[in-house]
């Protein structure tokens, strides 16, 4: 029974796709095919498609661009596959034999190009934040665990030997319980904190603008938003934190078994009515856990110009912070590790370094461990089910940067704020007509 029979048969019928129905054999090669293929989708592509065949791939922008790979290099590394600039059409006509889908665009498009393949039963890699709102990610994280699918959030470092060890560091009570946590990016790279432009710029002849915006509010193409720069937009992305929070906030919530947060709050400067600040620091307060000491465990994120005190954490002064990171204060000492780099996890003991051997963990590959799971071969680490509550960990603090002064109460069993109607008319948005998806709302 072909893939769209079958489904149509279980919505007849009243069932559920059975989990690893459409799983390769262990002795196949999988069938993928990738949405977005510049910049980040470019390093997506090739890395899934080197364990598996591309069957086919999807960009808006079907011409060369300045970013890494793109639609016409891709055309030259796999002549074979089918090309498309439409996902839907892509998978209407490819999906039928199609193992697994890598989903790289702009934020406000993974949520509806991943729902649509979760429902046809189609594997999904899809890259941080796993959604745009925290609705989507709640559905989400829903049709992956009914589809049965093998499922992969793109923070690849959760698989790396850094993240593996600090984890097992914390566990294992290297510097007793946590008491407090910092995280921190240098990012935003692009431009925040600023106004809609005005005036037009003129589309590239290549790009498919309509296409691009998907299920966005309708507005005029402008430089300041495309390749890169829609990461600092409400409509489009979710800022620095949206952006990294899925990379460095994992250790925390991973090795100390969080869950939802209690309360959020921010502090930084007056945020621009459709554009993330430039700088800020974003309090978390959550529930404490049998790996935390006392009741609750307050964590920060730092932005922009923000850092931690280094001194208040337990670090010598003249400490060199990495780029991005995290930190967490123990009852007797002090771990701080860089993310994305080969540096293992240090430990400090009264401001000093405190020396002390520890075991490190070996990293897998994020992707061979997403196709392998599609082959019915072991299971993936960033699953929807860890991945979604996550995303939604993160993406309360780009709601609550509009709302300063405010320390936001947060009801995740009714997934709204119990002090904010206006906050929690931002956990979901509607998308543009003719963009809706059937499973989100």
């Amino acid at each position: 029974m072909k893939r769209r029979t079958f489904l149509t048969f279980c919505s007849s019928t009243g069932l559920s796709p059975v989990i690893g129905s459409w799983a390769a054999s262990p002795n196949e090669t999988p069938n993928i095919a990738s949405v977005g293929v510049g910049g980040k989708g470019w390093a997506d592509s090739q890395g899934a498609a080197a364990f598996a065949n591309m069957q086919a791939f999807c960009d808006v922008n079907t011409g060369r661009t300045k970013r890494k790979g793109g639609y016409f290099l891709a055309t030259e590394k796999w002549p074979k596959a089918n090309k498309y600039a439409d996902w839907r059409e892509m998978l209407e006509k490819e999906g039928e034999t199609l193992d697994g889908i890598t989903v790289t665009t702009p934020d406000h498009m993974h949520a509806p190009i991943t729902m649509t393949a979760l429902r046809m039963g189609i594997a999904c890699y899809t890259q941080k934040p796993l959604t745009r709102t925290i609705y989507e990610s709640r559905m989400i994280s829903a049709a992956a665990k009914e589809a049965g699918v093998a499922t992969q959030m793109g923070n690849q470092h959760h698989n790396g030997r850094t993240y593996k060890t600090l984890v097992n560091l914390i566990r294992n009570g290297a510097v007793g319980k946590i008491k407090e946590v910092h995280c921190w990016s240098d990012r935003p790279v692009w431009p925040q904190g600023i106004a809609r432009p005005d005036g037009t710029s003129e589309v590239p002849e290549t790009l498919d603008w309509n296409l691009w915006l998907g299920g966005a509010p309708d507005r005029p193409f402008h430089d300041a938003y495309q390749p890169f720069n829609w990461r600092g937009w409400f409509d489009f992305g979710a800022g620095a934190l949206g952006d990294m929070g899925a990379h460095i906030i994992d250790p925390p919530v991973w090795a100390l078994e969080l869950g939802p947060a209690l309360t959020v709050s921010y502090e930084g400067p007056e945020t621009m009515p459709e554009t993330f600040p430039k700088a800020e620091r974003i309090h978390y307060v959550f529930k404490g856990t049998k790996l935390t000491k006392g009741e609750q465990l307050a964590l920060t994120w730092h932005d922009g110009d923000k850092r931690p005190d280094l001194t208040a954490c337990g670090l010598p002064a003249d400490f060199k912070l990495a780029g991005g990171g995290s930190l967490y204060i123990g009852e007797s000492g002090t771990i701080v590790v860089g993310h994305g780099s080969s540096a293992l996890p240090a430990i400090f003991q009264d401001g000093k370094s405190a020396g002390i051997d520890f075991e490190v963990i070996d990293g897998v590959n994020h992707y061979e461990q997403w196709i392998n799971a599609i082959r019915g071969e072991g299971e993936t680490t960033s699953n929807f089910a860890y991945a979604g509550p996550l995303t939604e960990t993160v993406l309360l603090g780009t709601i609550v940067c509009r709302f300063p002064g405010q320390t936001l109460e947060w009801n995740p069993g009714a997934m709204k704020f119990n002090n904010s109607a206006e906050a929690t008319g931002l956990v979901s948005q509607p998308y543009r007509k003719g963009w809706e998806v059937e499973g989100l709302g």
